[in-house]
């Protein structure tokens, strides 16, 4: 017999200095996605490098880093909107950009480059998250302003050799992407459909991929970031409701992580202790939810 999920509430870890809120004048970004408001940051896509959480800052394009003592600094600058960012193979970071593509950046020397910015002669709509296996592939969504009218959304998949594949098309507002720990299995949220996609990452050529729906939500906006840990349980942020959901690898909802204030829930990310790291775009906000007293298998 499954438990009823827990309900757990974060604990509040950082939130980002007045210092580094941007006092510049709204942008295409702001007002499309927050007609009428002035946003600090929006804050998005966490990324471990080291001991250090990276934070992506969507219109702004900007990359924070953040401490375990909570000391926050810019990592990267450049003249684009970082969803996501992700560790590559050689040492770079793949960040998924809604302005420019698919990027590899140098944090080193904040040198940007496009690493896959067209799909033949077409640009992308406006890329949401992605995901690099450890064979090097980037799975990445292209989003752009798709919905439930508007089903436009694609999954794409850039092969470590550098061949790009379309995985699925015809998608209300692919957003969060994440991998199985082998590798196998690939999630893509749909915030807007509140649901949460499953597939194989290999299939055979002469068909397209089958996907399933892996869980379904409710509430707020729908299921944005996503994360999954070496156990195989998958995390994600539920837009615009302030919480977030873990799930077991077979599908059973195992907790709900509820912030105490703040409702632009955007993105997850598992601590190396276990914790989960919940970002908040509403307040600027970093939250910590511990996770260890769920079972670690059904």
């Amino acid at each position: 017999m499954i438990s009823p999920p827990a309900v757990l509430t974060a604990e509040l870890w950082s939130r980002l200095p007045e210092a580094l809120h941007w006092r510049g004048p709204p942008n295409a970004w702001t007002e499309a996605a927050r007609p009428g408001q002035r946003l600090h940051s929006f804050l998005e896509g966490p990324a471990w490098d080291g001991e250090d959480l990276l934070i992506a800052d969507v219109p702004y394009g900007r990359v924070f880093r953040l401490s375990p003592a909570g000391d926050w600094s810019v990592a990267l600058a450049y003249d684009g909107q970082p969803h996501a960012l992700r560790r590559l193979p050689d040492g770079d970071w793949a960040i998924a950009c809604f302005a420019r593509g698919l990027l590899a950046a140098d944090l080193a020397t904040g040198g940007v480059s496009g690493l896959q910015t067209r799909m033949n002669t077409e640009g992308f709509r406006g890329l949401s998250d992605l995901a690099v296996a450890q064979s090097g592939d980037v799975w990445f969504s292209d989003s752009g302003r798709s919905s439930l009218t508007d089903p436009t959304g694609r999954l794409f998949v850039r092969r470590a050799e550098g061949r790009l594949e379309t995985a699925l098309v015809n998608l209300p507002y692919p957003n969060g992407v994440a991998l199985s720990p082998d590798g196998g299995q690939v999630y893509v949220a749909l915030p807007r459909a509140q649901a949460i996609l499953t597939l194989r990452t290999s299939w055979p050529a002469e068909a397209p991929p089958m996907s399933g729906v892996f869980a379904h939500t409710a509430g707020g906006l729908g299921p944005d970031g996503l994360a999954v840990d070496a156990q195989g349980r998958l995390a994600a942020a539920q837009a615009q409701a302030g919480r977030a959901y873990v799930w077991s690898a077979r599908g059973d909802l195992l907790a709900v992580a509820r912030l105490p204030e703040g409702l632009w829930t955007t993105a997850v990310a598992f601590h190396p202790s276990g914790d989960l790291i919940i970002t908040e775009a509403q307040r600027g906000a970093v939250w910590r939810a511990d996770l260890s007293s769920l079972p670690t298998e059904l």
